[in-house]
């Protein structure tokens, strides 16, 4: 078989996997729409006053589609290199040609599906539910999936190294949720204390929220990175970022050849 064709193969076979578990398939649609519900259409924003929802409706949409981009891959690929490794299942791949770097860009390539998907139905219901007037820019196609290798890439790592599947998602949430509420999502920088503004830059989330945001709500007024637009500058940055975390992933899988 060909690279292709091995990739192919354990693509599919990562997707019927998933399909079958109804339960998964239920929560990672299920809980973003529930954050919509709550925070959107709720407590619904203020922009004229104060507090965590002071800004616009559309302020907020890459913080939702944070949810999915982050918290899926990081919970999914962790559980699911846990999941080999106790199974022994990196033994039985050892004996195929497929690679470690294949079998995680297939995991990778399944998630991307399954994240492109959720991410249109949280566009769809933070239009409806909200009214959010929020520019469809097509740049939202390439961050999705750059988001999503980079975080298939951290959650392979967690994996690898903690000692089983529910270490995996413990080390996933406890990592996510810092995450998801300190890197520009839904809590503004200047709401944050001026101490903790270096460490907002270490997250890669922090870019993936900056530029979903300036492609998405331009009245934001982000500013140009070096003279280029802040959409495609922060969208350079993550790439950036997802290629080193992709390779210290497929790293990270345990060698059994």
């Amino acid at each position: 078989m060909t690279r292709l064709e091995r990739v192919r193969a354990e693509t599919n076979a990562g997707w019927r996997s998933f399909v079958r578990r109804r339960t998964a398939v239920f929560f990672t649609f299920f809980f973003p729409v529930i954050l919509i519900v709550i925070f959107g259409a709720l407590v619904q924003t203020d922009p004229t006053g104060g507090g965590l929802f002071a800004e616009p409706a559309a302020y907020y949409v890459p913080g939702y589609l944070a949810v999915v981009v982050l918290f899926t891959p990081l919970s999914r690929m962790g559980s699911e290199v846990a999941r080999h490794r106790e199974g022994n299942r990196f033994e039985k791949l050892a004996t195929t040609p497929l690679t470690r770097g294949e079998w995680l860009l297939s995991q990778t390539l399944v998630n991307a599906a399954i994240i492109g998907l959720a991410s249109v139905l949280i566009l769809v219901l933070v239009i409806v539910l909200t009214g959010a007037d929020v520019v469809l820019s097509p740049l939202l196609v390439p961050y999705v999936l750059v988001g999503v290798v980079c975080f298939c890439g951290v959650g392979a790592m967690l994996g690898s190294y903690t000692d089983s599947q529910d270490g995996a998602v413990a080390a996933s949430n406890a990592i996510g949720l810092p995450l998801l509420f300190l890197s520009e999502t839904f809590v503004p920088l200047e709401q944050l204390p001026g101490w903790f503004g270096p460490f907002v830059e270490l997250s890669p989330l922090t870019y993936f929220a900056r530029g979903v945001r300036a492609a998405t709500y331009p009245e934001a007024n982000a500013p140009a990175v070096a003279g280029v637009d802040p959409a495609l500058a922060n969208l350079g940055v993550l790439a950036v970022i997802a290629v080193v975390a992709f390779a210290l992933g497929a790293r990270s899988i345990p060698r059994t050849d």
